[in-house]
């Protein structure tokens, strides 16, 4: 749904209600990603500890042992600003480009079709 829970129109929330009414541990599975979408905005690194002890008996206890696996990384990504977008974009741009060259010219074209697509 993409949908923030406090923005969801009348008739999917009824439908939501049936569903957690058949199936309740996806409610709680859903209450926890929101959780850790709040997590990911935020600042708080205590509150990841906590939701990890939370996640790790539910529907979402694979996806927390994940994060537990790389824990520096997931923590890095709350406290800090920075992003890697910028450069993730380029990697995918010299990609695509060395895909439509493939089989069809040596190194050097393709260095030069990268450096003028800059």
């Amino acid at each position: 749904m993409g949908q923030a829970p406090d923005q969801i129109d009348a008739e999917h929330t009824l439908f939501l209600d049936h569903l957690y009414a058949q199936a309740p541990q996806l409610r709680e599975a859903a209450d926890l990603a929101v959780q850790f979408v709040t997590l990911l905005g935020g600042n708080d690194v205590t509150a990841l500890d906590k939701w990890l002890e939370q996640a790790a008996g539910s529907e979402l206890g694979s996806f927390a042992s994940g994060i537990t696996r790389d824990i520096d990384a997931v923590r890095g990504a709350i406290t800090t600003r920075w992003t890697t977008s910028p450069v993730e974009g380029q990697i995918s741009r010299v990609k695509a480009i060395k895909r439509q060259m493939y089989g069809r010219a040596n190194y050097q074209l393709l260095r030069q079709r990268v450096l003028l697509a800059a």
